[in-house]
């Protein structure tokens, strides 16, 4: 199993940005969760938003009403929408399956 991360930037606040997880080696269909994760400088590994097939989606209240994930079955693919970007959002973006991390995305935002 192989997850590749993709689509950060840098960008300014206030600003957009679409992050995409390509999953291969498993159907996302036949995974009870799968989430995004995130990493700032000098602080431990967060957990963004879940989208579980039992509980729905599931978003840290930082990033409530700003990003939304979504699973797109067809491609084997697992979206990250970030809207109204944040200084404090800026990490390393990382998607992740139980026990599966990808590589990473960095999403850098200016103030």
């Amino acid at each position: 199993v192989q997850l590749q991360a993709s689509g950060g930037g840098s960008v300014q606040a206030g600003e957009a940005l679409r992050l995409t997880c390509t999953v291969s080696g498993i159907r996302i269909n036949n995974m009870a969760s799968i989430s995004w994760y995130r990493q700032a400088p000098g602080k431990q590994r967060e957990l963004v938003a879940r989208s579980s097939i039992f509980d729905g989606a599931y978003y840290a209240d930082s990033v409530k009403g700003r990003f939304t994930i979504t699973r797109a079955s067809a491609r084997n693919t697992v979206y990250l929408q970030m809207n109204s970007l944040k200084f404090e959002d800026t990490a390393v973006y990382y998607c992740y399956l139980p026990d599966v991390w990808g590589q990473g995305t960095l999403v850098t935002v200016s103030s």
